[in-house]
C-alpha cells in the first residue's frame, strides 16, 4: 500500500462509520423507516435518558432495531425534524468502531412552525462492522444545551 492509500483508506473507513450515524438521523428526519432501520444492528439499545433527564422528561431505553424503528416514529409522528451532525471523531478497532458526534435536533410541530424546541446533544455510539457496512449497536444521548418551547416535545417520551 502507498502512502496515499495508507492515509485514504482510514479516512473512508471512517466516513463510513460516521455514514451509519447519518443514515439514523435521515431515517428520522425523513420518517424512512427502511433508512432508519439500516443504521442498525439487531440487537441495537437507544439511550435518551441523559438528555431527556436533562429536558425534565423520562424516555425509556429502547432495545433492538425493530422496536426502535417504530418506538421512534411512533413518537415523533406529531413532529417534523432536522437532525444536524457535526464533530465526528471515530476509532475504529478490527469490526468495531467507537464514534463521538454532536448532533443538533430540531423539532417543530407538523401543525405549528411557529414553535420550536432545539437540542445539542453529544452522541456516544458503539458500532460493529457487517460485511461492508457499519451499524449502529449502542447510542448514548446526552445534552449539552437545549432552547425554545419544552411542550412542543410533550408527544415524545
Amino acid at each position: 500500500m502507498t502512502n496515499a492509500e495508507t492515509l485514504v483508506q482510514p479516512a473512508t473507513e471512517k466516513l463510513a462509520v460516521i455514514d451509519a450515524l447519518h443514515r439514523f438521523a435521515a431515517g428520522i428526519d425523513m420518517r424512512d423507516k427502511d433508512l432508519l432501520a439500516s443504521s442498525l444492528a439487531q440487537n441495537a439499545v437507544q439511550d435518551f435518558r441523559p438528555a431527556a433527564a436533562k429536558a425534565g422528561f423520562e424516555y425509556p431505553v429502547i432495545e433492538g432495531r425493530d422496536y426502535i424503528v417504530e418506538a421512534l416514529s411512533a413518537a415523533l409522528c406529531s413532529l417534523d425534524t432536522t437532525h444536524s451532525v457535526t464533530n465526528a471523531r471515530v476509532v475504529i478497532d478490527g469490526d468495531k468502531a467507537r464514534l463521538d458526534a454532536l448532533v443538533e435536533a430540531q423539532h417543530v410541530p407538523r401543525n405549528d412552525h411557529s414553535r420550536h424546541y432545539l437540542m445539542k446533544n453529544r452522541y456516544d455510539v458503539a458500532l460493529v462492522r457487517y460485511g461492508d457496512v457499519w451499524l449502529i449497536e449502542r447510542t448514548t444521548v446526552d445534552n449539552i444545551w437545549r432552547s425554545g418551547d419544552l411542550s412542543v416535545l410533550s408527544a415524545v417520551g
